[in-house]
């Protein structure tokens, strides 16, 4: 999918890398969840949307967990952090009891025959806060991964 896109290789194994890392950690630590992928299309960029979920024991302290070195596991705790640094954009939402869901993106601009033009300031700002906030996903390009430990 990251190559349909128009991601290079190295990017396509990032995002496949962080894809994997938050699979791990549904496995271990919840035992079951699922991964949804997307594309995405704004005004000026695409990208994949990453989605996992379950609804495990959750996570108490969410700065912590981000931290590099920090493992409930005994591991290296270099996964979500290096998730973070992985995608361009990461979100975490987790209640203890309850399950935990990140939310990831990894994003290309798109050029255009537009994309050297000079705009006014004021333009600039309107069109670029439009483009952030202006994100659907292609109905046809969703995958669904459940995940389970038997």
């Amino acid at each position: 999918m990251a190559s349909e896109i128009g991601f290079s290789s190295g990017d396509a194994t990032l995002i496949a890398t962080a894809i994997s890392e938050l699979a791990r950690n549904i496995v271990s630590y919840a035992r079951t969840g699922h991964i949804t992928i997307k594309a995405v299309n704004g005004l000026n960029r695409q990208g994949i949307a990453v989605i996992a979920t379950d609804d495990g024991p959750g996570i108490p302290d969410i700065r912590q967990a981000l931290r590099d070195g920090f493992s409930t596991s005994g591991s290296l705790g270099l996964g979500l952090p290096g998730v973070r640094r992985l995608m361009d954009e990461f979100e975490l939402t987790s209640q203890p009891g309850r399950g935990t869901t990140v939310a990831v993106k990894k994003v290309e601009t798109i050029k255009s025959r537009w994309s050297n033009m000079v705009l006014p300031d004021s333009l600039f700002r309107a069109r670029a806060s439009r483009a952030i906030t202006t994100w659907f996903a292609v109905p046809k390009a969703e995958y669904w991964l459940p995940l389970s430990m038997a």
